[in-house]
């Protein structure tokens, strides 16, 4: 009598499920590194117990060594107020909003420049700090 075996163990693996969850891995970092760091300067903020709930259109950067930033593009102190003023006619901003982050040792003369240019275009104005 000649006795066969039913169940073959099959050698291959299917990797279809492995890359499924491969992918989903690959979008679940890509989407969570973009909301992790929104602004790319290092800038140690002054310090306040007060905090706004409005959100600025873009943000100025003035580092310790008083370089000029709209949003991580360097520019010069004197260039600000026309990139700015194409940028909100270009993208029909009805409430220019602009968040100034200047490091804590940087003069008040140089975040009053902003805050003038700001005032004289009607535009509002946040000054950023860290949470007390």
């Amino acid at each position: 009598m000649a006795l066969k075996k039913r169940s073959k163990v099959s050698a291959s693996f299917s990797m279809a499920s492995m890359t499924d969850i491969v992918f989903l891995l690959l979008i679940f970092f890509m989407i969570t590194s973009t909301m992790i760091a929104p602004n790319a300067l290092k800038l140690l903020l002054p310090r306040s117990t007060y905090q706004t709930s409005a959100s600025a259109v873009t943000s100025i950067s003035i580092t310790a060594s008083l370089d000029y930033y709209i949003e991580t593009t360097p520019v010069s102190l004197e260039d600000i107020e026309g990139i700015l003023k194409n940028r909100f006619a270009n993208e029909n901003v009805l409430e220019p909003t602009i968040s100034v982050h200047a490091d804590k040792s940087v003069p008040i003369e140089n975040v009053v420049k902003i805050m003038n240019i700001a005032k004289d275009n009607k535009w509002k104005l946040i000054l950023a700090t860290t949470a007390n």
